[in-house]
């Protein structure tokens, strides 16, 4: 991944991490920057306190940089940052003025090492994500359906495709490890329909498999029932009241995974500890399906739920990318 990143001899690398990171993680960075000649540095942070009375997990927008202005200016003076933070810094507020001072910054998600050796990096897979990011800019209309009674309807005029290959090759660019996928942020009151998640479907916030399906009313992006008789249904309903926040019963970030060799059953064979839930974002064919921040329709909540939902047929227009769970040429 380094090496995709066009990590090269000489070049700085900052690694920054929180005394909560994976370790093994962090001495692994370090001894392969070391391999390709870079001249790696430590920049590790206390973990910060909780500050709401709700555990909160799975945000993509780590905290551990909140006040810390020296650490800012090391990471924004190097050529190259490896961001392993347990949240990551993907959205978080101070990853502008890091990007800003020239680095190109790679959020390593917070995984056993072994996902890593599982997954690898293919290089194929930036010219697979670059086309279904166009397919999705040209698009205008989103269905997402599925056996199980989904039938969701997003307009995607004018959003911002996202999409992740595992590396990090341009100044001023983020990019997140492992896998790849596509995601966008959709605009205000554009998302409606019926979600119904099944049984198999990942709550990745929770880190648990669904073992009973729970149907979502969605209109003009906001959640407006949860219907579901079940433990996982009452979970869920739990944690959305938590908040008191209207904001994280919105939908977040949508889009589909783009990894062939991740796997879906994987999160079955590690402990809670163990994973942070980047292969099962990213296995091929998924539709992604989040709750609360959205930057593209400025919305702001610390509550959020990422769920992977398998068996979903992804169309873009009158064109199908994902059928049924099984990636579509030529994004496959």
């Amino acid at each position: 991944m380094f090496a995709a990143s066009e990590v090269c001899a000489g070049e700085s690398a900052a690694i920054l991490s929180e005394t909560q990171s994976r370790q093994q993680n962090v001495k692994l960075a370090e001894l392969a920057l070391q391999q390709l000649g870079a001249r790696p540095f430590h920049v590790v942070v206390p973990t910060p306190a909780q500050t709401v009375d709700v555990v909160v997990r799975s945000t993509g927008s780590s905290d551990a940089l909140r006040g810390q202005t020296a650490a800012m200016k090391a990471l924004a003076s190097a050529d190259f940052v490896v961001d392993m933070t347990v949240e990551m810094l993907l959205h978080a507020p101070e990853l502008p003025q890091i990007l800003s001072g020239g680095a190109r910054v790679l959020s390593v998600s917070n995984e056993h090492p072994e996902v890593f050796e599982r997954i690898g990096y293919d290089p194929g897979w930036r010219e697979r994500v670059i086309t279904g990011a166009q397919m999705l800019a040209q698009a205008r209309t989103m269905r997402v359906t599925s056996d199980a009674g989904t039938d969701l309807v997003v307009q995607v005029d004018g959003v911002q495709p996202l999409g992740g290959w595992g590396n990090a090759a341009r100044p001023h660019k983020v990019g997140s490890a492992p896998g790849a996928l596509i995601a966008f942020y959709p605009n205000a009151r554009t998302v409606n329909g019926r979600v119904v998640l099944n049984r198999g479907d990942v709550n990745l916030t929770f880190k648990r498999y669904l073992e009973d399906p729970i149907g979502l009313t969605i209109k003009d992006d906001y959640i407006t029932d949860i219907d579901g008789d079940s433990l996982d249904a009452e979970l869920m309903r739990s944690y959305f009241s938590a908040w008191g926040d209207r904001e994280a019963y919105a939908i977040s970030h949508l889009g589909w995974g783009m990894t062939p060799g991740a796997r879906w059953d994987s999160l079955i064979m590690y402990d809670k500890a163990d994973v942070n839930g980047a292969e099962l974002r990213a296995f091929g064919g998924n539709f992604l399906l989040s709750t609360g921040a959205n930057e593209a329709a400025g919305r702001h909540t610390l509550g959020h739920f990422d769920i992977p939902m398998r068996g979903c047929t992804i169309s873009l227009d009158d064109r199908v990318v994902v059928e049924r769970g099984v990636l579509q040429p030529p994004l496959a």
